[in-house]
């Protein structure tokens, strides 16, 4: 089917009567799984690592992974407490790809923001030993790594010894030069197209973008060939972003994050490796990482 017909046959599946479009008996959709999850099976992050990036149209909430980059994930709390990102912009969206954000004068040290107490040089934090982790792990073969799955609330890949985070949609990673450890997280980028999980283990991810992801890829695109935006007043400006922990609690945003290890989780992949409603007729019994969002409530 041509993309212009699969285009009506998609509005009219949507407009066709609820009792016309009943799936086989015993299947549950995604939503209807989640409606029914009980409350341990879903968790609220730790507000010491949400980071809250309020633009003017609403607020993004990052989660952050100290558990793969502990340096650089220390090093951007000190960035948000001491006010680093306030005032500064989204200053590249680049079609397929990234937004980018932070200090556009980064690289000039005559205009460049100051780091407060921030560290000038971190490790590289590409990858991590296994050892220790819980992994939920997926049933299917991935075609960038020897296994994949879960680990708390984010995906990730591994070759048995290491565990590395992967660029899925909403990946949130440290922007570097061609040297490996030239990023200490004060210029970070989040992913808003197809996965490029080939930037796995070249570059340190930091963590995923829990919600707001619609702020960021309605981002409008910057030039080719790298979307950086040459008019400063194409820009997005960023109000502010700061550490959960650090935001009244009355200001914060009440979200909770579905637990990896859950059965709710486990039934709702294997939803999405199967599905059996009245629109799908032949089952993939497959589902990639990064086909598989987290549900947030």
């Amino acid at each position: 089917m041509t993309r212009h017909a699969l285009l009506p046959a998609l509005a009219l599946m949507l407009l066709m009567p609820a009792a016309a479009a009943e799936a086989p008996a015993g299947y549950r959709s995604v939503q209807e799984i989640l409606d029914a999850s009980p409350d341990s099976d879903w968790h609220t992050p730790g507000a010491e690592n949400l980071l809250y990036m309020d633009l003017d149209d609403g607020r993004v909430v990052i989660e952050l992974a100290p558990d793969f980059a502990p340096a650089h994930a220390g090093n951007i709390r000190t960035l948000a407490r001491e006010g680093f990102w306030d005032g500064t912009s989204i200053y590249r969206a680049q079609d397929n790809f990234v937004v980018q954000f932070g200090d556009v004068d980064g690289e000039d040290p005559a205009r460049a923001r100051p780091l407060g107490s921030a560290r000038t040089h971190l490790p590289a934090e590409f990858q991590r030993p296994s050892q220790g982790l819980a992994i939920t792990a997926l049933p299917d073969r991935d075609g960038w790594a020897a296994r994949t799955g879960f680990v708390g609330d984010f995906a990730v890949a591994g070759d048995g010894g290491h565990t590395w985070l992967a660029h899925c949609y909403g990946a949130v990673g440290a922007g570097r030069n061609n040297d490996e450890d030239s990023s200490i997280g004060a210029e970070l980028y989040v992913v808003i197209g197809q996965s490029p999980r080939q930037l796995d283990r070249n570059i340190t991810l930091v963590g995923r973008v829990l919600k707001g992801m619609e702020l960021l890829s309605a981002t409008r695109r910057g030039p080719e060939p790298m979307g950086f935006y040459e008019d400063p007043a194409q820009r997005t400006p960023i109000r502010s972003i700061r550490l959960a922990s650090d935001v009244p609690a009355g200001q914060r945003t009440p979200l909770q994050v579905l637990r990896t290890d859950s059965r709710t989780f486990a039934d709702t992949v294997e939803a999405r490796r199967n599905r059996r409603d009245a629109f799908y007729k032949r089952p993939a019994g497959h589902v990639d990482l990064c086909n598989i969002p987290l549900p947030v409530r």
